[in-house]
């Protein structure tokens, strides 16, 4: 620990230089977890946000297009509610579609077929709650973009109108769209393509994408024994998630883009520690030749790195929660968490150490007599 210091204090300007490279890898990894976590709730808040363990999709259905393919038949309900361990079971729609307010406000929305009465009907921080043929309830970010509680909207295409009757607290999106929570016979109408006051085919008013499932409280479902006595095939909600439109592809990418900086990070710090190594390598003799353990070396050198990562870490993640917090709430899918910044800045440090270990290990074996001798 002592001579660790001692060369922190020698070797400031190499050291610093080496410390601002680990604190820029810092910032960019604070920055792509705020991207990562903003993304994801961008792109499933509106998932996250209901109150169910998981849903039962159409049986064979393509798993990440399963909200947009996927037709099951309402009676799947009743099968669903009578299974063990189920608290409540509710048909569930879900349709994509554009809209125009009647104040010209052009409006993406993803609407969420529900029953009024049931479980999955949101509560709302301003306007009342879904009530009526043609009231809809949309997400709180909704309102940024220009809706207003009484606004009257238009579907694209199909004519059919909706009135904004109430609007939930905060974030509701699914595939970075804002939800509209609208009642299931307003969602079969729009999603059978028929113009308002128009006949929904009889089918049409027995279709709805999925089955949503609430578990009771510590209780665990079988989904398999229910898919049998239902038709269906379940997913649970996390599981759901790769079904939002974009979002497998983009988890998975920022996942590989986190996953180089770390190899980075640990590649960086263990070529800086090896280099090092080199250059001490006749003071680190003279400490064996003294009579220094190998582990003790080792213990010295990891010390050091840990002092100059911790520090460097730091400094890298205080600058990029500062530079996320300018981001966060503008256009950019930005969100910043405690855990993803611990996590990311935990996995710098350890990383660096497995590299700067892996480079000074070689200092620790090192034959005190070869390395004086070379000296001479």
């Amino acid at each position: 620990m002592f001579l660790a210091l001692r060369e922190l204090r020698f070797a400031k300007v190499r050291f610093g230089l080496m410390g601002a490279v680990v604190a820029l890898i810092a910032v960019l990894m604070v920055m792509l977890s705020g991207l990562s976590v903003g993304l994801v709730r961008d792109g499933v808040s509106g998932l996250q946000n209901l109150p169910v363990t998981s849903f039962a999709f159409e049986r064979g259905v393509q798993h990440d297009a399963a909200f947009s393919r996927s037709v099951v038949d309402v009676s799947a309900v009743d099968a669903w509610r009578s299974r063990p361990g189920v608290a409540e079971a509710a048909p569930y729609g879900n349709a994509l579609i554009n809209a125009k307010s009647d104040r010209g406000v052009d409006i993406d929305l993803a609407l969420f077929g529900v029953a009024p009465d049931s479980f999955l009907s949101p509560e709302v921080s301003e306007g009342s709650r879904l009530n009526g043929p043609d009231g809809i309830v949309v997400a709180g970010t909704a309102l940024d973009a220009g809706l207003r509680i009484g606004d009257t909207i238009t579907v694209d295409r199909l004519g059919t109108k909706l009135r904004v009757i109430g609007a939930t607290g905060g974030q509701d999106t699914f595939g970075h769209v804002d939800v509209a929570y609208v009642p299931l016979p307003a969602w079969q109408l729009i999603k059978a393509g028929v113009r308002q006051g128009g006949t929904v085919p009889e089918q049409a008013t027995r279709d709805i994408t999925a089955v949503a499932v609430r578990a009771e409280p510590g209780a665990s479902v079988d989904l398999a024994a229910g898919d049998a006595a239902a038709g269906t095939e379940s997913l649970t909600l996390e599981e759901s998630y790769g079904a939002s439109p974009g979002y497998t592809a983009e988890t998975s990418t920022l996942q590989l883009i986190q996953g180089f900086l770390y190899a980075i990070s640990a590649l960086v710090v263990g070529a800086f520690f090896a280099v090092w190594a080199i250059q001490r390598r006749h003071e680190v003799a003279v400490l064996r030749a003294m009579g220094a353990s190998r582990s003790w070396l080792l213990r010295d050198a990891l010390t050091q790195a840990f002092l100059l990562l911790v520090a460097a870490v730091a400094i890298g993640a205080g600058i990029g929660v500062g530079l996320g917090s300018l981001i966060t709430g503008g256009g950019v899918p930005f969100a910043l968490s405690a855990p993803s910044v611990t996590a990311a800045a935990a996995g710098i440090v350890m990383l660096g150490l497995v590299g700067a270990g892996a480079a000074v290990a070689r200092i620790a074996s090192i034959d005190p007599a070869t390395a004086l001798g070379g000296n001479r």
